[in-house]
Parts: structure tokens; sequence; C-alpha cells
């Protein structure tokens, strides 16, 4: 089960870092306020209204100035830096890189003292021996 969990969050770890390391651009076709298509790699399907020839009359003339088509694009960015810089830490970055250092090291360090602390008191008294009573006995 933790084999699986792991394997799991590994793949989710990677699909986080492709996708916030990877750009893209969303193409959207819009007739009037109802979108028509979109597409993420290929080309956009059209109404085919863009293409009608506008009536050159006197009687419309709203008509051959402005399409109701339009087409949208959204460009999304992806990091291109992903090597961060660590030649100038700050003075709250500094004091931590020691704070941590200094307790790692010493984290592996055994004391010298031989003394030891309980050797002067008393064990408890047992009014009556448990196992005995019970008749539990560890064999």
């Amino acid at each position: 089960m933790k084999s699986l969990f792991n394997k799991s969050m590994a793949l989710f770890m990677a699909a986080v870092v492709l996708m916030t390391t990877m750009s893209f651009a969303v193409e959207m076709h819009f007739c009037g306020e109802t979108l028509v298509d979109y597409s993420f790699v290929q080309q956009l399907k059209t109404c085919g209204m863009e293409n009608a020839q506008p009536a050159k009359s006197c009687e419309n003339p709203m008509l051959s100035e402005k399409s109701c088509c339009s087409d949208q694009q959204i460009i999304i960015e992806g990091q291109d830096d992903l090597k961060q810089n660590f030649t100038q830490l700050s003075y709250e970055q500094q004091i931590f890189v020691a704070s941590f250092t200094y307790t790692y090291i010493n984290l592996f360090q055994g004391t010298q003292s031989t003394e030891v602390s309980f050797a002067n008191h008393q064990p408890p008294f047992i009014r009556q021996d448990l196992q005995v009573l019970h008749q539990t006995f560890l064999i």
C-alpha cells in the first residue's frame, strides 16, 4: 500500500512540474456571444460567417462594417527559470542555515557523561506480585 502511495505521489508531482513549466495556448472562436470551437493544438473550426461576403447595399450599412465573429487566444506562459540562485541569502536564511547545520552536526555527537541519573532512587514498593496473582507468565 505504501509503495502504491509513493508511486502515485511521484506521478502527481511529476505532472505538476510538467504543467507548471509547459507553455500552451488556447484558441477560441465565438459567433456573437456563443462559443463555437476551442482548440489547444489544431486549427479552429469556424462557423463560416466570416467568409460570407457582406452586402454592399445602402439598406444595412452596419452589416458591411462589422462581423459578429471573433477569435480569442489565451496564452499561458510556463516557468523558464527553474534553477534558483542561492548566492545571495537574506539574513533570515543565513540564520536558518547556520542553526540547521549546528543542530545537525550536534545530533550525531555522543555525550561524554557516564553518570547514571537514576542510580540513587529506590524501586517502587510492590504490594502484590501481579503476575503471580493473575498467573500470567512470559515463557
